[in-house]
């Protein structure tokens, strides 16, 4: 029978099968090197010997050199460049690091600006909060002591009222009503409360003409007569140095602070000798009313609310109504406990003023829980009498910014937002004495805490030399503005060659924000302060020439207080904000201006401020690939070497890293604790991309609680979060945005024979007895985990079923 089948014999012979080794990664030359020594070592030969270089022959004729003839035998020479557009460097070829470039995929901005700079006015902007003529008006003819106006006009340098203490100081002064003053910031609206309560205190020692009563004599312990609210410490603390200026006419008045973050033993302390003015916060004074019985109410004839809507807005709605509920409810005292007669010279009844700059509904019902029958009280009198008419077909007003400020906006991409406020704050401090102080808003803590360790030098303050005999005691460095105050690098100048970075926000201690406050008030040298809305109220910093909202305030009043941080008095002052193209620049639409926002590009910026080199932190020094790429010719490569050089940064290994003790197999740093001959080293990242990566998450998160009206400009959806990670160093954006705290929850072993809980032991803890659950061993806790594996064993099962079906050949 024929056998009409095919039979395929194979001969695989008797040497063993030896696997192919495909080698990946690294460079093309490394991987041919490789597989020749594998072919090698399979084969049983001896690896392939180098090819050796020829030696050096001086004879060697030289390489022809190219023809000037038409022939195609040689490659064309290279066709000029046409675009005036600057090249870019790809950095990724020089250091095999990736990054995306700062230029490209740049959204369309829609402004249009003016090719021409706007031309400058022929008279400057005639100041709208600056103090009157003194020919016009000065503190005697308002009604005030002339021991006070003399004060006024010769320590204080102050010779002459502004609009809203003109208007406010004879008011309160003659009669007894409540008020609510309304004017923009910077105006003085401090001072026009503070003089009439002063003057009238005063009156209870004093006559007209300034000599002694007799047998009238007011002292610490002569009763409380005034009580002051503000919602932040800073701001009472600015309140209360400012009303110890004006007592130092009348040294037997004494004014003291109760707020948060202060010790309670030595606040009592100092309200058991007696007080007569008392500035606080709303939560330490609720608590002091409750538990301190020193504290007698009885005497007190005003009480004032400073910054009422910024109070609302903080959540003090229910400490007002008790402080309110309380003084009210104690019986007004009409002589003090020395006998001293104070009707007739002080208020017959309690005298509440409402203070604030914007007029919104949350100030409303402030005004409706604190005031009865108030006078409004305003800048002009053209606006007193317009008031009702004003109320009637508005809800909500906000006073514009004072007239001399010149206010504009710059729209940068996401991408290039860091490297343009720094080229902002370059040309800026380019000439030395054009400005002295600046301020950078920004929207949260942690974003602060990082652009502060981004902007500082990193070099190491010597400690000043041991003073030698007879030299006087070197004064010591305050502990509490260590972390807070340092030199800056990046923005400084051949005319300032030291710029000083402060930064201030909520999460600090009360010690080290009035420690740096203090030290940015009085710095000698450019200074810049990066906080948050924390010093967008009521602070008055000397010689605030620059105002910049780095991030854009939540609600439109917020951006008002920000730049009134500057041209407070009748002194100039500029404001600058940064905006992102598309939505966010219809944003100044909504903005009350006194004058027009001027838009600008961000090439404008980058052009100035990148035309010199920029000096980089000590550290980075002497890196010369660094150095070498400052020094490009043009602002668009400085740009982008900035930009790799804080991205570099941030992916530097962390400090002690690579200095810590050697382990085994010559390893560094820190080991994991499996134990063994395989363990191996856990590399830590450097604590400036962690604090990169939760910055930007703070962001991300701060950015989705704009006010509603405001969110049409602020759109999340239009938000491209790889680029806005750029203006924080990162090369991709983290995650954990939107789950905030993540949990993890792992089952819990009790401690058993005097170990610690957490896992088990070395020789195996056992659960409890009788199917009993410990506290940390519950459903709840381990439901979250048993929910993940469950889910992560049916992926595998999917991706194992879909991979047999598509490599399934029978």
């Amino acid at each position: 029978m024929a056998d009409d089948g095919m039979l395929l014999n194979f001969e695989i012979g008797d040497a063993p099968l030896v696997s192919q080794v495909k080698f990946k990664g690294g460079r093309w030359r490394d991987r041919v090197k490789a597989n020749k020594s594998a072919k090698a070592a399979s084969q049983g030969g001896p690896e392939p010997a180098a090819k050796p270089r020829a030696p050096y022959d001086p004879n060697r004729p030289t390489k022809r050199p190219r023809g000037n003839d038409d022939s195609s035998d040689h490659r064309p020479a290279k066709a000029p460049r046409t675009s005036d557009i600057p090249w870019v460097p790809t950095h990724a070829m020089k250091t095999g690091l990736v990054s995306s470039s700062l230029f490209t995929s740049i959204p369309t901005v829609v402004t249009k600006f003016d090719e021409e700079a706007p031309a400058e006015p022929a008279e400057p902007a005639k100041p709208s909060n600056a103090p009157l003529s003194e020919e016009a008006e000065n503190f005697h003819t308002l009604g005030l002591a002339r021991r006070v106006a003399h004060h006024l006009a010769t320590k204080l340098e102050m010779k002459a009222p502004t609009a809203i203490q003109k208007n406010t100081i004879p008011v309160l002064i003659k009669d007894d009503s409540d008020a609510f003053l309304q004017a923009e910031t910077g105006s003085g609206k401090t001072l026009a409360y503070l003089l009439p309560i002063v003057h009238r205190i005063m009156e209870l020692s004093m006559n007209e003409d300034g000599t002694p009563k007799k047998d009238a004599k007011v002292h610490r312990n002569s009763g409380l007569f005034a009580i002051i609210l503000a919602p932040t410490r800073e701001l009472c603390k600015q309140i209360s140095a400012v009303l110890e200026k004006v007592l130092r006419c009348a040294p037997w008045l004494v004014c003291t602070t109760v707020i948060g973050g202060e010790s309670k033993h030595s606040e009592k302390a100092r309200l058991r000798k007696g007080v007569n003015i008392l500035v606080a916060t709303p939560g330490r004074l609720t608590d002091h009313l409750d538990n301190t019985k020193v504290l007698d109410v009885g005497t007190v004839r005003w009480l004032v609310l400073d910054e009422g809507d910024r109070m609302m807005e903080m959540g003090f709605e229910d400490d007002i109504k008790a402080i309110v509920g309380k003084i009210r409810a104690d019986k007004l005292a009409t002589k003090n406990s020395e006998g001293l007669v104070l009707d007739g010279v002080l208020p017959k009844r309690r005298v509440t003023v409402l203070c604030s700059a914007t007029m919104k509904m949350n100030v409303q019902k402030l005004g409706e829980i604190s005031l009865e029958d108030a006078v409004h009280i305003t800048a002009s009198k053209s606006e007193m009498e317009k008031d009702a008419a004003e109320n009637s077909r508005s809800t909500e007003s906000a006073f514009t910014a004072p007239a001399q400020l010149k206010q504009s906006c710059i729209i940068v991409p996401a991408k290039l937002r860091l490297v343009t406020l720094i080229a902002l704050l370059k040309s800026t401090f380019a000439r030395k004495g054009s400005v002295m102080k600046a301020i950078i808003f920004i929207s949260c803590a942690d974003s602060v805490d990082f652009h502060y360790e981004v902007l500082k030098d990193t070099v190491t303050v010597e400690p000043p030399p041991p003073a030698q005999e007879g030299d006087a005691p070197a004064k010591k460095p305050d502990v509490h503005i260590e972390t807070t105050v340092a030199p800056a690098a990046y923005i400084t100048s051949p005319a300032n060659t030291r710029v000083m970075l402060h930064k201030l926000h909520g999460s600090l201690a009360q010690p080290v924000r009035s420690a740096t406050l203090k030290a940015f008030s009085g710095c000698k040298d450019p200074a810049v302060l990066i906080t948050t809305d924390i010093s967008s109220r009521g602070l008055d910093v000397p010689a605030v020439d620059l105002v910049i909202e780095y991030d854009p305030a939540f609600a439109v009043p917020d951006h008002v207080h920000r730049i009134g941080r500057t041209a407070r008095a009748g002194r100039s002052g500029k404001a600058v904000l940064f905006l992102l193209p598309g939505p966010e620049e219809g944003y100044t639409s909504i903005l009350p201006s006194s004058a027009t926002i001027t838009p600008q590009l961000y090439e404008s910026i980058l052009q100035k401020g990148f035309a010199t080199n920029v000096n980089l932190p000590a550290s980075s020094q002497t890196n010369n690939a660094e150095t070498e790429s400052n020094k490009r010719e043009t602002w668009a490569t400085r740009a982008e070497a900035l930009q790799l050089h804080f991205e570099q940064r941030l992916l530097a290994p962390a400090p002690g890293f690579e200095d810590a003790e050697e382990g085994p197999k010559g390893h560094k740093g820190k080991f994991s604790k499996t134990g063994g001959k395989n363990r191996q080293p856990v590399k830590k990242d450097n604590p400036l991309l962690d604090a990169g990566r939760q910055a930007f998450r703070s962001h991300i998160r701060a950015y989705a609680t704009h006010v509603r009206e405001e969110r049409v400009y602020f759109d999340m959806t239009q938000l491209h979060l790889g680029h806005m990670a750029k203006a924080f160093g990162l090369r991709e954006a983290p995650g954990g945005i939107g789950s905030g705290i993540s949990r993890r929850t792992h089952k819990f072993t009790p401690a058993t024979n005097g170990q610690k809980g957490g896992g088990a032991s070395a020789s195996g803890a056992a659960k409890p007895s009788g199917g009993s659950k410990s506290k940390f061993d519950d459903d709840e806790f381990g439901q979250v985990d048993e929910d993940a594996a469950k889910r992560m064993k049916a992926k595998m099962k999917m991706l194992s079923m879909n991979s047999a079906s598509e490599f399934n050949l029978g």
